[in-house]
């Protein structure tokens, strides 16, 4: 009743409102009304209620309020006292004005949601600067006093302009869904306004014909914008495309100024405003693992499973290019369609003030800048390339070490390897195919390593070799990033577009990868700079069709992409296998040093360079010890050494002959003749040969002598190589035989002896000599006739029929001798014929030749005999000497040639033996150290030399250590990178 009571009042208020102005033909804005009246509009008055018509059709079969006519309505007249003439002109143009607010409202929240998504996109998509914090100076914070900040970051488009130049289309999209259901609510809000009676006569009016044929045209108008949404989207998409490009060369613009900023801030430090001693980056540090990782032998099967990026394609696919491009320089050898690639190249890219690269064990850096250095890198690859293939093959798989620094660089490792071929052509060995297989199969069988697989895209793709090896080695794709190279040629030559993107996904092949890429490396022209290749690669995806057509979208192009997204996946494997393999080392290690303690408990571990530097000392030591020899022990070798050599000659050319003469003086006219052609052409070569093997001989001698319980003999073999190798290098002086030609030449011509004592002591050597004579003379007769009687009888030997002819032959020659004494060295023929007859008589056949070689015996034997009586008898003949043998029958003239043949050996012997100790014992030790110089340089060689189970193991627990170390000190600074 209430409620009633309060309705009743209302109208009776509206009622004195409408009959204060009785000529005015309308009726009161909705908004003037009284909130209980307006929101009621009179429903509840009884009589206005029975005269209210029944709805025609529903409100909800129009879609809009647009299309409502702005004309003025007749009210229907009212029987209660008053018929006032409504127009709801004014509810119509507010309901028009308030759709027009909510949708303002709308697209500005719709629009502003959008901004801001896509904004929040673009600042994902910006790569972390953090790694660069290193290699910035503390300068660097600083640099507001010196470059004007404020200025340029006014200069550089806010995120506000960035998001407005970067629209969603599917954004767009969720906009446009959110704005239908404003109108719909719209629709709602306007229909409470207006309310039941007034939609009544708008339904009851003629204008309900003009809404129906307004739906219809709606239908059209639905068409009309699905053809202009299409042409949105591709207008959408391409102005997405040049947003994108945009912000890339915004980038690149931000990156040179860094460069500049990172050059000024190394000159100031030049200047000595600011000094601070740069740490080894981190992927320096990982580089570092890898290369002593790579020289060591993986025993206790703990392998190499570090990651870096291993770049395989076919030949002449691109892999070198894209390597240039991602290190930003040409620095690989080009060839066209030739082998160039001949061994594993591994490269380390890393940040760095200044373009520059250098070998791992070489301090010369090439400076990527300038073309020359450019070109003498190129040149200095390919000759370690062939330098490291063998004769007869065509590729090695010894590794290439090359670290490139430069600013903007991604921080990686990547190894790149020979060419996959399919045929081996003329000029390549038999096994180059097998080989290159070998070597891609073991860098990819690690289940760390990214693989990087470079396919041609200007060839049919069913010509690919690669695919089928890396879908071996990575079936499931989890490690391996696909690269399609080339990308201009395929566009241009490929029929159907289609096919490259059933490339790009990975549909033609069995291959799977974890990213496809597709790259331009260039327009085929070697001469070609990097910047050149870049913005011909840019302009190419900014007009191509594949990304207009969304067959490629914008993160697979350009490798500067390729770069980042490799980068992110080597660092991504890195953090994941690091401490792992770290863990591995640690147990090798254990396994090791227990090995070690267990076998070698008082041994230092020496691994082979240490063991090498320890020979080194022991070896020079041996060489000034030679310094060390008392001069008399070199003399009496040196003597004794030379009179073994040149004995034989003295007695059998020169003494010999000289004794057949008939007196004194044809015997010393001899003898002078005979020393003087041996002094200018034979005696000084001799005696020089003489003391060089003499210093071998000593040299030797201290070399091998064993040093009691010091010796080790682990070092037998290197000492013996070092004292081959000294004495082939060692060559005496030119200038010995000269001077020593002389000083013989003088001491011969000497025939003064000045005492008794140096007769005796000729005497004593003449003995000496000639019983050594007769000696070997005696064992010649003794194997030419065989065994005498008594061996016969006591050792039951026979003699041969020879030896038996001989024996005869010897008695026969015996017999004549004993009629003559004094029988010349020489057979006359008719003393031949008689020897033969006799011994036919005895029926002995015998040939000339061999009675001639047993009387040369028989007769050097009696001569022998008899110098040596006569020897004898001129021990008291130095008297008769003194006296020139006057008045004497007794002549020693062989004894003073012995006494000239023993003064000349004993100054020849101390002139070489001053040549030693000043000049040649000095030559040596240099050319040992040269020699152990040579050998230290020479990794093959000492591996050679220094051999045994001790030996490696102590190098394999060098090399762990040093990798553990290494790995412990590269997880640290991982962690504080982080």
């Amino acid at each position: 009743m209430w409620r009633l009571r309060r309705a009743a009042v209302a109208c009776e208020v509206c009622h004195s409102l409408v009959k204060r102005s009785p000529g005015v033909q309308g009726t009161l804005p909705l908004q003037k009304l009284h909130l209980v009246s307006r929101s009621i509009y009179h429903s509840h008055h009884p009589t206005l209620k029975l005269q209210r018509p029944q709805f025609r059709t529903s409100f909800h079969q129009f879609s809009s309020l647009t299309n409502l006519p702005l004309r003025k309505l007749k009210l229907s007249p009212i029987k209660y006292g008053y018929q006032p003439r409504r127009n709801f002109w004014p509810a119509r143009l507010a309901a028009r004005l308030l759709k027009l607010r909510y949708l303002i409202l709308g697209s500005a929240v719709g629009g502003g949601y959008t901004a801001k998504k896509t904004f929040d996109q673009w600042k994902d998509m910006i790569p972390d600067l953090s790694d660069y914090k290193w290699i910035v100076p503390d300068i660097v914070w600083e640099i507001d006093e010196y470059i004007d900040l404020e200025k340029i970051r006014k200069a550089l488009p806010n995120s506000e302009d960035l998001a407005k130049l970067a629209p969603d289309f599917d954004k767009i999209v969720e906009s446009l869904s959110l704005l239908k259901d404003f109108f719909t609510t719209g629709h709602k809000l306007v229909s409470e306004v207006i309310g039941a009676s007034d939609l009544l006569l708008l339904l009851g009016s003629p204008g309900e014909t003009a809404f129906r044929a307004t739906d219809h045209g709606s239908e059209s108008d639905k068409h009309y914008r699905k053809v202009t949404d299409k042409e949105k989207i591709d207008q959408l998409q391409e102005e997405l495309l040049h947003t994108q490009l945009k912000y890339q060369r915004i980038l690149e613009r931000l990156e040179k100024e860094n460069k500049e900023l990172r050059k000024l801030v190394l000159q100031k430090d030049d200047k000595g405003i600011h000094h601070r001693k740069l740490k080894k980056s981190l992927i320096d540090m990982y580089s570092e693992v890898l290369d002593v990782l790579s020289d060591y032998d993986a025993s206790y099967n703990t392998q190499d499973h570090l990651p870096r990026v291993v770049v395989v394609g076919d030949q002449s696919a691109g892999k070198t290019s894209v390597l240039e491009m991602i290190a930003q320089a040409r620095i690989f050898p080009r060839g066209s369609g030739e082998m160039m690639t001949r061994s594993p190249v591994k490269v380390t890219l890393s940040e760095g003030p200044h373009h520059v690269a250098l070998f791992k064990d070489s301090s010369r850096e090439f400076d990527l800048t300038k073309e020359e250095d450019l070109a003498a890198l190129r040149h200095e690859i390919e000759l370690r390339m062939r330098k490291n293939v063998k004769e007869g093959c065509t590729v090695s798989p010894e590794t290439i070490s090359l670290n490139v620094k430069g600013p903007g660089l991604q921080r990686m490792v990547l190894v790149d390897l020979p060419g996959v071929i399919n045929t081996v052509t003329s000029g390549m060995a038999p096994d180059t195919k097998e080989t290159i297989f070998s070597i891609s199969k073991a860098y990819m069988q690690n289940p760390n390593a990214i693989i990087l697989c470079i396919q041609d895209g200007s060839v049919d793709a069913e010509r690919s070799i690669v695919t089928d090896l890396v879908s071996q080695m990575d079936p499931h794709g989890r490690r391996t990033i696909f690269v399609l190279t080339k990308v201009d040629l395929a566009e241009k030559n490929v029929a159907s577009p289609s096919r490259i993107q059933q490339i790009i996904e990975g549909k033609l092949f069995p291959m799977k990868a974890l990213g496809y890429f597709a790259v331009v490396t260039g327009k085929g022209n070697s001469s070609e700079s990097i910047e050149a290749i870049r913005e011909y690669e840019e302009e190419f995806f900014q007009n191509s069709k594949l990304l207009k057509t969304s067959m490629l979208k914008a993160h697979q192009v350009t490798t500067r992409n390729l770069s980042l997204a490799v980068s992110d996946c080597f660092w991504k494997m890195v953090r994941e296998s690091v401490e792992q393999q770290a863990d591995s080392f640690k147990a090798t290690r254990f396994n090791l040093e227990t090995e070690w303690k267990n076998n070698y408990p008082r041994l230092r571990e020496l691994d082979r360079n240490e063991l090498f530097e320890k020979a080194k000392n022991e070896i020079l030591d041996e060489v000034i010890s030679l310094s060390q020899v008392t001069p008399k022990h070199w003399e009496e070798i040196l003597q004794q050494s030379l009179w073994e050599r040149v004995s034989t000659h003295v007695i059998e050319n020169i003494y010999l002959p000289a004794a057949q003469t008939m007196n004194s003086g044809t015997f010393n006219t001899t003898v002078d003749i005979k020393l003087k052609q041996w002094t200018d052409k034979q005696l000084p070569n001799k005696a020089v040969e003489v003391a060089w093997e003499t210093l071998q001989e000593e040299f030797s001698r201290f070399m091998t002598e064993p040093k009691g319980k010091e010796h080790d003999d682990i070092f037998d073999k290197l000492k013996e190589a070092v004292k081959e190798e000294s004495i082939k290098r060692h060559k005496w002086n030119d200038f010995a035989e000269d001077s020593l030609r002389v000083i013989q030449h003088n001491a011969l011509e000497d025939r003064s002896i000045s005492d008794k004592q140096q007769w005796d002591a000729a005497i004593y050597f003449m003995e000496e000599a000639l019983q050594a004579r007769l000696k070997d003379t005696e064992n010649a007769i003794e194997n030419m006739v065989g065994p005498d009687w008594k061996k016969r009888w006591l050792y039951w030997k026979n003699r041969t029929q020879e030896q038996f002819v001989h024996n005869e032959t010897k008695s026969e020659l015996e017999k004549m001798l004993k009629c003559n004494e004094e029988h010349p060295a020489y057979l006359a023929s008719d003393e031949i014929t008689t020897v033969r007859k006799n011994l036919e008589s005895r029926g002995v056949e015998v040939d000339p030749s061999l009675i001639k070689d047993t009387w040369h015996q028989v007769y050097r034997r009696h001569f022998l005999k008899t110098a040596l009586n006569h020897c004898n008898l001129c021990r008291r003949g130095f008297y008769y000497y003194q006296r020139h043998f006057v008045d004497s029958e007794l002549e020693c003239n062989d004894v003073v040639l012995f006494w000239r043949i023993q003064r000349m050996l004993a100054i020849t012997a101390n002139t070489l033996r001053q040549q030693l100790t000043n000049t040649e014992v000095r030559r040596l030790e240099k050319n040992v150290k040269e020699v152990l110089e040579d050998f230290a340089e020479d990794s093959e060689k000492k591996v050679k030399l220094l051999t045994g189970k001790r030996v490696q193991l102590a190098e394999d627990l060098k090399k762990v250590r040093e990798i553990q170390e290494k790995l412990d000190a590269f997880i640290e600074a991982l962690h504080q990178e982080k």
